[in-house]
């Protein structure tokens, strides 16, 4: 994708060209990620991985309808957790990125990450091209370097996926965990709302 292309669609985000900030610290970096009112009443949590195409689907095509009629809404609040999947490593790179980020971007750094996926995802050098778009959200290369050499965010990430796992029997993605049902793979936007309207009532 040429340069000026990649920067519209990330001014159109909110992303492009955001002043630098000081990177989380390792810790708080590892917090779950929420998106909406915490105090919603409904809880979706997400495991997902930024390489995985079907995550991309979810988050291009279902979430937004999901955002607008249950998380705006106060209804529901979603819980993002990652788990990385192949190619492993590049997974975890792009969602350390992401959790280095200012915790109010986040979510616009995921959003941003997904539409672009397969445009980083299988460039001849993925990290160059996650440089990128982070340095276009206001991370600068020297930060970028330090998040995806910070060892104790990459061995956090990896630990909490197992979590994952054990608690909830997490093998693929994406799954989600609503009202302690599990739910594996996308759903279209009809069965998801489906499945929280049940949880709901």
């Amino acid at each position: 994708m040429r340069i000026s292309a990649l920067m519209a669609g990330l001014a159109a985000l909110g992303l492009a060209v955001a002043a630098q900030a000081e990177p989380l610290p390792t810790e708080q970096a590892l917090k779950d990620r929420v998106l909406g009112d915490p105090g919603a009443p409904l809880t979706i949590i997400e495991y997902a991985s930024l390489t995985c195409p079907s995550c991309a689907k979810f988050h291009n095509e279902v979430l937004p309808q999901v955002k607008k009629d249950w998380i705006d809404t106060g209804r529901a609040k979603l819980i993002y957790r990652d788990y990385p999947t192949n190619p492993v490593a590049l997974a975890l790179y792009a969602a350390m990125v992401a959790r280095c980020a200012p915790e109010d971007r986040y979510f616009s750094y995921l959003e941003v990450f997904y539409k672009q996926q397969r445009s980083w995802g299988t460039s001849a050098d993925p990290l160059k091209a996650l440089a990128q778009l982070a340095r276009l959200g206001g991370m600068s290369q020297a930060d970028f370097d330090a998040c995806t050499g910070n060892e104790e965010l990459f061995t956090g990430i990896r630990e909490r996926a197992l979590d994952g796992r054990m608690e909830y029997g997490v093998e693929s993605t994406p799954s989600f965990v609503i009202d302690g049902q599990v739910i594996r793979g996308v759903l279209e936007y009809a069965d998801f709302n489906k499945v929280l309207e049940d949880a709901a009532k």
